[in-house]
């Protein structure tokens, strides 16, 4: 679906380790076959010993954008020359725009999590937001939470990770985040006060997708849940949730969108995001 590759094409790719599992291919290069823009992506297995290598490369080679994905998102920061503010924030980036050799770095995912709560018509500032996680995911969402104003309570089955998350956003923003043990008395007393679930584990996630992070009973008409799995696209999770009368939002959105904003990044073109959807779905094999 790409472009004719010509001595002009630009290069963009994702680097990570694992990658094989990856659908921002066939996403990207929808988009620039749609738009005519003649530019290419693929995807680069770096290990970890080899990211400075990969992005003296990128360097090298004049590559216009990356992605970044595990384990690379923190490691990569000190090999930039400049860091968007909230991705500094955050302490993660998962995109670089090169501009001739000055590498910048920003953090898609937090606001490509954004994104599908505000074209649902659902504002995070001033509501109560249960995170289930604290893990590499919950990072980026917790801060793009907090900055937008939102009350927020991390759960995890380390307490202690989620306390480390806790203070970090608080020294940060000035705010107080709660830290609870992942638990179903604590989710019960968290839920009865909450008007925004978000599952930022992978619990769900296929081939384990008879699981869920969230017991049904607990589910509640007029709650939004939010499960970050895209894999299967309908997790147990939001099955449930949508049985209960909960508002849900499929992790398929967010990975749609921090591929396009980083497109937007890399071509100052607007994405074509229902096609970038579209592509992914077809990869899931879901309609």
């Amino acid at each position: 679906m790409t472009t004719n590759i010509s001595g002009k094409t630009r290069v963009c790719g994702l680097i990570g380790d694992p990658v094989e599992h990856t659908m921002s291919p066939a996403m990207h290069n929808a988009a620039f076959a749609k738009l005519g823009l003649d530019y290419v992506y693929v995807s680069f297995r770096v290990k970890g010993t080899e990211l400075d290598k990969a992005i003296a490369g990128m360097r090298a080679l004049n590559m216009r954008g990356l992605n970044v994905t595990i384990p690379h998102k923190v490691a990569v920061m000190k090999l930039l020359n400049r860091l968007d503010p909230l991705a500094e924030k955050i302490g993660a980036a998962n995109t670089i725009v090169n501009d001739d050799g000055v590498l910048t770095g920003y953090n898609t995912d937090a606001t490509g999590f954004l994104q599908p709560l505000l074209e649902s018509g659902i504002e995070p500032k001033g509501n109560n937001v249960a995170l289930v996680g604290a893990g590499g995911a919950s990072r980026g969402i917790s801060f793009i939470l907090a900055e937008r104003g939102a009350n927020l309570i991390i759960l995890n089955r380390q307490q202690d990770r989620a306390k480390d998350l806790a203070d970090r956003i608080s020294q940060t923003f000035g705010s107080s985040v709660a830290a609870l043990e992942l638990s179903p008395g604590n989710l019960a007393k968290t839920l009865a006060k909450t008007e925004i679930l978000v599952n930022a584990t992978p619990v769900g996630m296929s081939p384990k997708s008879d699981e869920t992070p969230v017991p049904a009973e607990l589910l509640k008409p007029g709650l939004v849940v939010y499960d970050i799995v895209y894999n299967p696209v309908k997790t147990r999770l939001l099955r449930e949730a949508e049985a209960a009368g909960c508002k849900t939002i499929s992790g398929l959105d967010m990975l749609v969108w921090q591929g396009a904003l980083a497109f937007e990044k890399w071509t100052g073109q607007k994405a074509p995001v229902e096609l970038m959807k579209a592509e992914a779905l077809k990869l899931l094999g879901d309609s």
